[in-house]
């Protein structure tokens, strides 16, 4: 297209303020305000002259464009003002799936959310005494029935921070021993030694890679020794030829030479994971029978909670802990004590399946299997009755799993859903079921797209409502 064409069409777009004055905007205007409608007109408008100026816009496609600006305005109006963060149907099988938000919460915690952010509260205000009291208190009288009278706890925003927390209120200016197998990089490449060195302690390593002796930590003691510390690997394992201490011996060593024991869960669990066919992977109440003396780990992975990190142990060293000016800038605020207080009082009254994370861990692969069968009947109800296959669909055997670190070595058995669309490469469906509203994740493996219904919530007519949509 010639410059001076293009100069033509460039004159034929209406100025901002023009396009504003439009009387099919004037809703628009009184519905969502001056500001954001203008927005919304100045990007429309942008794109028309970049049309233009690549040549892809002649005289017609204009006049098609300007006869529809209107709802050109409001559509990108409404793309602006939608939330980026939405929710999304986890059919990957993925239990504590951080990218997705790890452990959804549950009704009573939903609620106590809501009742708590809707006007004010006693977060920090000793109701029997009329004066300011502590927001601990709200968890740690729960904390404690649930681990022992004898445990302090206190909460802080994510575990990376309750283990800074510790490391620097416990060890600044010392030493702290820890394995070499131990030194893990989790997700966001979060690793320990650049946490310990942040938190002004410095790191005693000993052992090797795959075998550390108790003997190890004990020769690595000195004076500027703070403590011993040990780590959950959270997303891998170290099989074969290895040697690791137990706790108890851990715990025996920093008995006998005065050094306090810290561990680092990552996950935590408060639940019995054996129940779920889930072997050796430690909880919380385990590390501190062993006697630990301070234990970190995550509110939103197998605890089932918000997202939050918990340090539990010995109280003069828990006190120590939130007598740190650092506690302060890393604590959680009202709505993250709701929840969690809502999440612990589920456990207290044991009742595991209120809490969405472990209902999905309890779940049978029958259960599974039933609830795939029943979705698989019911799209078949619903796609066209005509003469060619274009969906295809079958019931298989698979594994979930747990997945934010914890117990990286067990799966749960499960069943799948396996799709393969006529019209789509798997790649394709997924990444339009993505696109859906609400987007729904599913796994792609050798050309099909697998759903695993244990991770969602109830809403699977979303997904054969989609599959219907774009496949039949």
């Amino acid at each position: 297209m010639r410059t001076a064409d293009k100069s033509a069409l460039f004159r034929r777009l209406p100025a901002v303020d023009e396009l504003l004055r439009a009387p099919q905007l004037a809703g628009l205007l009184g519905r969502e305000g001056h500001a954001v409608v203008t927005e919304a007109a100045r990007a429309v408008l942008g794109r028309l002259r970049d049309e233009i100026t690549a040549g892809r816009l002649d005289e017609k496609g204009l006049e098609l464009a300007l006869g529809g600006i209107a709802d050109a305005v409001a559509r990108q109006l409404r793309q602006a003002m939608q939330p980026s963060l939405r929710p999304v149907i986890n059919a990957t099988g993925v239990i504590l799936h951080t990218n997705l938000g790890r452990a959804p919460l549950s009704a009573a915690a939903i609620e106590r959310i809501r009742q708590v952010a809707a006007g004010y509260s006693n977060l920090e205000f000793d109701l029997k005494a009329g004066e300011r009291g502590k927001r601990d208190v709200h968890t740690q009288r729960l904390f404690a029935r649930l681990l022992g009278e004898d445990t302090a706890s206190i909460v802080v925003n994510n575990n990376a921070a309750a283990v800074m927390l510790a490391l620097n209120s416990l060890a600044e200016g010392g030493e702290v021993v820890v394995s070499r197998g131990e030194l893990v990089e989790i997700g966001g490449s979060f690793r320990i030694p650049d946490v310990m060195a942040k938190s002004g302690a410095a790191m005693r390593e000993v052992g090797t890679t795959n075998r550390t002796r108790i003997t190890d930590y004990e020769k690595a003691i000195t004076e500027k020794t703070r403590l011993l510390l040990r780590v959950h690997r959270s997303n891998f394992q170290i099989v074969g030829f290895t040697e690791r201490p137990s706790l108890e011996e851990l715990v025996a060593l920093g008995r006998a030479k005065n050094i306090p024991v810290l561990e680092d869960l990552g996950s935590g669990a408060l639940f019995d994971l054996a129940q779920v066919g889930v072997a050796d992977e430690p909880g919380v109440t385990d590390s501190l029978r062993a006697g630990v003396d301070v234990v970190t780990y995550s509110g939103d992975k197998l605890l089932g909670g918000p997202q939050a990190g918990v340090l539990s142990g010995r109280p003069e060293l828990i006190a120590k802990c939130r007598s740190n000016p650092m506690f302060r800038a890393l604590r959680v605020d009202k709505l993250s004590y709701a929840a969690l207080e809502a999440t612990l009082l589920d456990y207290l009254r044991q009742d595991h399946d209120a809490i969405p994370a472990l209902r999905m861990m309890r779940m049978t692969a029958e259960e599974v299997r039933r609830r795939a069968e029943e979705l698989k009947a019911t799209i078949e109800m619903n796609l066209p009755k005509t003469g060619e296959v274009r969906l295809r669909m079958e019931i298989l055997p698979d594994e979930s799993v747990i997945g934010g670190g914890a117990a990286p070595g067990s799966n749960l058995k499960t069943y799948v859903l396996a799709v393969t669309c006529a019209r789509r490469s798997a790649e394709e469906l997924a990444a339009q079921l993505r696109g859906n509203v609400p987007p729904i994740i599913a796994r792609v493996e050798e050309g099909r797209v697998l759903f695993d219904l244990r991770t969602v919530l109830e809403d699977e007519r979303y997904i054969g409502a989609a599959l219907v949509a774009l496949c039949g």
